[in-house]
This record gives structure tokens, sequence and C-alpha cells, in this order.
């Protein structure tokens, strides 16, 4: 398994992005270049983090191909493909994105997010993203989420059934689907069944934490890892019977010393588990 996290301080040259890198103790790292780079650019960042043993975890491609907006919906498409291609050339784990919201809000809830019609749609647009770049390298893959599919392990086992490509793969987000009190106390069985049913799909995995308030209705807010109430040993633990190069990736916070303490609590859980990360 790899840690990593992003980079803060200086990437202008893939030198010191290694560097940066190296000195927080990563060995996975998020995408360092746009995909209007040129291809020089680009192949001097995926052979320095090959030389210094870097994974390049995922190229991030977030935009809503769910629009009901034509123009919207055309646009990102088009920036997935030119995501997923960056990603192949940078020989990335995954490219990955959420499935999309059919309202205004890209990352938000409508009443047609979880419909069979929106279901298919998925279906075919991911289906198109990547017969169109063909990816050789590279995964695309879908981040779970509580508004859309998938939503659960079993709509996502569904999805990669009906998509069948080989190229299309699960990015695992355990937080984004705990969305109940239930979940919330029971996230341990919530953990081991989306490892049960999707292990061989996953190919990267996002660290955030989650804190259960008594804020009505019910009120759950991400948290930096280790301060909320996830069991992270059950997700190093299954994370660990995976590919020995599958990341996880700490996201989502603000400071550098709230990232060194993400990555400094987690090493103490995997350290009592006696799971040692890739350096």
């Amino acid at each position: 398994m790899r840690l990593g996290g992003p980079v803060i301080n200086n990437t202008a040259t893939p030198e010191a992005w290694v560097k940066e890198l190296k000195t927080l103790g990563y060995s996975a790292a998020y995408c360092p270049v746009n995909n209007d780079a040129s291809n020089i650019v680009i192949e001097s960042y995926r052979k320095a983090a090959a030389d210094a043993n870097i994974i390049i975890a995922e190229v991030g491609a977030w935009c809503n191909p769910m629009s009901r907006n034509k123009e919207i919906r055309d646009a990102a498409i088009e920036y997935i493909k030119k995501q997923l291609a960056l990603a192949d050339k940078l020989g990335a784990i995954c490219c990955v994105n959420i499935s999309g919201s059919r309202g205004e809000q890209w990352d938000g809830p409508d009443k047609d997010n979880l419909t069979e019609e929106t279901f298919d749609l998925i279906v075919k647009t991911t289906q198109e993203i990547i017969d169109t770049v063909n990816p050789k390298h590279t995964f695309f893959s879908l981040e779970p989420m509580p508004f859309m599919y998938p939503d659960t392990a079993d709509s996502f086992l569904k999805l990669i059934k009906a998509i069948d490509r080989k190229q299309f793969a699960a990015h695992l987000d355990i937080v984004n689907v705990i969305n109940s009190p239930n979940n919330y106390f029971n996230n341990k069985a919530l953990i081991l069944e989306w490892f049960e049913k999707l292990g061989p799909y996953i190919k990267s995995c996002h660290a955030k934490d989650t804190i259960l308030s008594g804020k009505l209705t019910v009120h759950l807010d991400e948290a930096i890892p280790g301060t909320g109430g996830l069991s992270f040993d059950t997700l190093l633990t299954e994370l660990n019977k995976l590919n020995p190069d599958t990341p996880i990736m700490v996201e989502h916070l603000n400071t550098a010393e709230e990232y060194n303490l993400a990555i400094s609590n987690i090493r103490k859980v995997a350290e009592s588990l006696n799971i040692e990360f890739v350096r």
C-alpha cells in the first residue's frame, strides 16, 4: 500500500516535485500537470516519478457529465477525455470523477439522480469516454457519492457489469457513503461489505474521516483522518490485501499542519497493525 497527499509547496519542476514528495514521506502523488502541458513536460514528470519509485495515484476529472444543460454536459465529457488521456500518458493508476448530477449543483442531490434513466446515461457516457480514449495504462474510475450512483456497493457492482469495460474500475471513498447513523456506527461492517463485493475492482482510495453531530436532522461532517468515527484499522487492513501499489490519498484539508496530522494518524494506525507503506 502507498500513502500520499497533495504537495502544497514548490512543484515548478519535476525535481522540486519529487523532492517535496520525498520530504513528506509520500510514495503516491496527485497529478502534477494540466492536460494542456506538452508531451515533453508530461513525460518529464512521468519519468521523475518512476525513477523515484512514486506512483501517480490519480488524475482528477471533477465536472458534471450528467448535467441537463447540453453545453455543460458536452464540455464535461470532453474534459474527462482529456484528463483520461493525460492519466494514460503519465501512467497514473486512475482518472477519477463522480458520475455527476442531473441538478444544478454538480455534486449535489436531484430527484432524478437515482433513477434507471440516469443509471443508463452513466453507463453510456462512461463507455463513450473509455472507448474514445482507449487507455492502455490507466483506469477510468468513479467515486461513490451519497446523492448519486454509485451510492452502495451493490449499485457500484451493477455499474461495473453494465459498463463492461476492462479499463473501468472503482475508486473508494467510504466516507462519501456514510450517510446515516447506522452506517456511521457500523462503518466497519460497511467497509467490509465494500471490499468483499468490490475488492478486485478497487484501484485507489481517499483517506477522510467523518463525525456525526447531534445537530438535527442528521448532520455528518468531514474530519481529519484519525479524529472522527471511521474505522481506519479496518480500512487499512482491507486495503493491505490488495495490490501493494494501491494508493490511499489524503484530501480536503486546509493547511500543511492538518495534512501532517492526518498522515501521522494514519501511520500510527498502520504501525499498530504491523502494516508498512511503500516508501
